[in-house]
């Protein structure tokens, strides 16, 4: 059963509607004055590979694959690093800007957590006061060159974490980042790259295999 499949069983039939009906276009657009940059991050030593990153914009066009690949994390060395909770300076992570799209109404995104490992998925819907920060532009105080200028907040990291924890923030070069939202991803039935690799999740970093061996996954931290 397809992914969209799945979200009628949910109950979810109108938002698969209005997907379908809507426009599909690849990743790679060639018009945007004001792209915004998707990017994802885990938890220190938390591996996260990302198998795909959908988005649905406000016109209802769908950009399949528009973020995906290794996942920002945090590896501090002889195991200092922490784990447990999110970082005070959550950013973007590393992503991409979304060319092409306007602003995002869903993001849909399965990945595989390489800790535990499990293979999840999650439907972030994007709610319009999100949209209405985007929108805004503030003054803001840039330290690396000791400017003031006038910025956006349109970087969305999205924060990926065992047990399927996706959490989104808001942020700019400039700006501080603000959460927006905080979903609960599923696991994914097929498994890692849709049962096409039985049943293998790619290969966990020595570096982070280490960290867990020693001190676990903290579970219910973030």
């Amino acid at each position: 059963m397809s992914n969209f499949g799945r979200l009628i069983k949910k109950g979810e039939g109108l938002l698969l509607a209005l997907m379908l009906f809507g426009c599909t276009q690849s990743f790679a657009q060639s018009s945007n004055d004001l792209p915004w940059f998707l990017g994802f991050s885990a938890p220190a030593y938390m591996d996260v590979w990302i198998e795909t990153a959908d988005v649905v914009d406000i016109h209802e066009r769908v950009f399949k694959g528009a973020g995906g690949g290794i996942a920002s994390v945090p590896k501090p060395p002889n195991n200092q690093g922490v784990a447990k909770g999110w970082s005070s300076s959550n950013g973007g992570g590393k992503g991409r800007h979304v060319t092409g799209a306007d602003l995002p109404r869903l993001i849909y995104i399965r990945w595989q957590s390489l800790v535990e490992p499990q293979t999840y998925e999650a439907y972030i819907v994007i709610p319009e006061s999100a949209r209405e920060i985007m929108r805004k532009p503030e003054k803001a105080f840039c330290r690396a060159d000791g400017k003031w200028i006038t910025d956006y907040r349109d970087d969305i990291g999205i924060g990926l974490a065992p047990g399927g924890i996706a959490k989104v923030w808001l942020g700019g070069p400039c700006l501080k980042a603000v959460e927006i939202a905080r979903v609960e991803g599923t696991i994914n039935p097929k498994g890692p790259y849709e049962g096409k690799s039985g049943g293998k999740h790619r290969p966990l970093s020595e570096v982070s295999k280490a960290y867990i061996e020693k001190f676990g996954i903290p579970y219910g931290s973030w």
